[in-house]
């Protein structure tokens, strides 16, 4: 299924995919957080006061990292004051563009603990995932706050990291926020909260779509240094989580949202078709998702250079009415005691981002220490890697099985520079 229910405002192409990513067990069986994403509490109209500056460093200064960092600069709360690369070109071109000094540039696998020590107070983590777990830990112990993207991680072990993780910034005070976009747009939030209230009747059945384009997977070379540019991880499992986790999990997340839970278990399958792989990333998954209830999700993923329409999107269905959550075009809820029109999803690329880029600081300058944007990004990791193995197994498996297995990721990092 490549069309959305409705047709979008504006057309999604795959050029449009690149610049959205280029720019782009006790604890875990707790119940799910059922807040959309945090939103800033300033009443509209009101003067915003940032005489409060928070001293940030942003590790990870490639397309999405430098573009955060410049989105971060701009709402003036914040001081950019350190950054963190591999690459010390990367984190050069960054620094230029933000104005942070060279001593406080740093470059290798360890330039993050460089950061961490270099006086911020506020960390944004934009690598791939495969670091995120070791870096939010450094931060957290350091008694930073943590602005992360997603996913939380690519495995098991690193999902319940951050969970733990999360309560502890909560413990000791500290915010700990994850960039999540499409529930902060005002017409999904309506859309949502309209189903919570009963409007659709019992839900049904949610279906997710993922089709995006795929990215360059050229050969290995000695080390892993030529896969940490250019987007080239995301074909590594261990790096990026696979397609599932990197990129269909906004519309992923959505359905957690709507459901309020977790599912249980999930059947796939899933398949490699670029030509040539050196990646073990799947290019096409279907995964039927099961629930406690019975409530069925599924979901269709697809990353391949075919020249298809960019597709994010969460379709619900009840037994008195749908709706169609989305991040192009329009969300709607038809149907029901309460029918919405909606409208069309604005910019949320970017909107979405100043939107938690607000709230952060709301959340740091306020002292809002609740960290609710963490249970829901971990659950929805952990369903996209309970998808991921059901597809490339090609087999039911249950949420506590994953659990079980608890199964580490790992990248060989020899040879790189520290």
């Amino acid at each position: 299924m490549r069309a959305t229910m409705d047709k979008p405002g504006k057309a999604a192409t795959r050029v449009d995919r690149r610049r959205f990513i280029g720019r782009s067990m006790a604890l875990a069986s707790a119940p799910l957080l059922v807040s959309p994403q945090d939103k800033p509490q300033t009443p509209i109209g009101a003067s915003p006061d940032f005489s409060r500056k928070i001293k940030l460093g942003v590790v990870g200064c490639g397309g999405r990292g430098s573009w955060i960092a410049g989105l971060f600069h701009k709402h003036t709360g914040y001081q950019v004051y350190a950054l963190a690369d591999y690459f010390p070109e990367v984190a050069a071109r960054c620094g230029q563009a933000v104005g942070v000094d060279t001593a406080r540039q740093f470059s290798g696998l360890s330039g993050y603990k460089r950061l961490i020590a270099s006086g911020v107070e506020a960390v944004a983590l934009e690598t791939p995932p495969y670091f995120f777990p070791e870096h939010a830990a450094a931060a957290v112990d350091a008694g930073l706050h943590v602005y992360m993207a997603k996913p939380v991680s690519s495995d098991v072990p690193g999902c319940l990291t951050i969970e733990n993780l999360g309560r502890k910034a909560s413990q000791k005070q500290r915010c700990f926020f994850v960039d999540y976009q499409m529930p902060t747009d005002p017409v999904n939030i309506e859309v949502v909260k309209r189903i919570h209230e009963g409007t659709m009747g019992k839900l049904d059945y949610l279906v997710t779509l993922g089709f995006t384009s795929a990215f360059e997977d050229p050969p290995r070379t000695a080390t892993l240094e030529s896969r940490l540019q250019k987007l080239i991880w995301v074909n590594d499992i261990a790096m990026g989580c696979d397609y599932i986790g990197n990129y269909d999990i906004h519309a992923i997340d959505v359905a957690l949202w709507v459901a309020r839970r977790r599912p249980v278990a999930a059947a796939g399958a899933s398949r490699i078709c670029r030509p040539d792989p050196h990646g073990d990333s799947r290019d096409v998954c279907s995964v039927v998702y099961e629930f406690d209830d019975g409530l069925v999700l599924n979901h269709c993923g697809e990353a391949m250079g075919n020249h298809g329409k960019v597709v994010l999107a969460c379709q619900v269905y009840g037994g008195k009415g749908s709706a169609e959550i989305n991040y192009w075009g329009n969300s709607f809820l038809r149907g029901g005691t309460r029918p919405y029109r909606g409208g069309e999803v604005e910019n949320l690329y970017e909107a979405g981002a100043v939107r938690n880029i607000a709230t952060f600081y709301e959340n740091v300058t306020q002292g809002r220490f609740e960290n609710t944007t963490v249970r829901r990004a971990v659950d929805g990791a952990l369903t996209t890697i309970l998808g991921r193995e059901a597809g490339i197994r090609h087999a039911r498996l249950t949420m506590d099985q994953v659990l079980k297995e608890n199964k580490h990721l790992e990248m060989d990092l020899s040879g790189l520079k520290s």
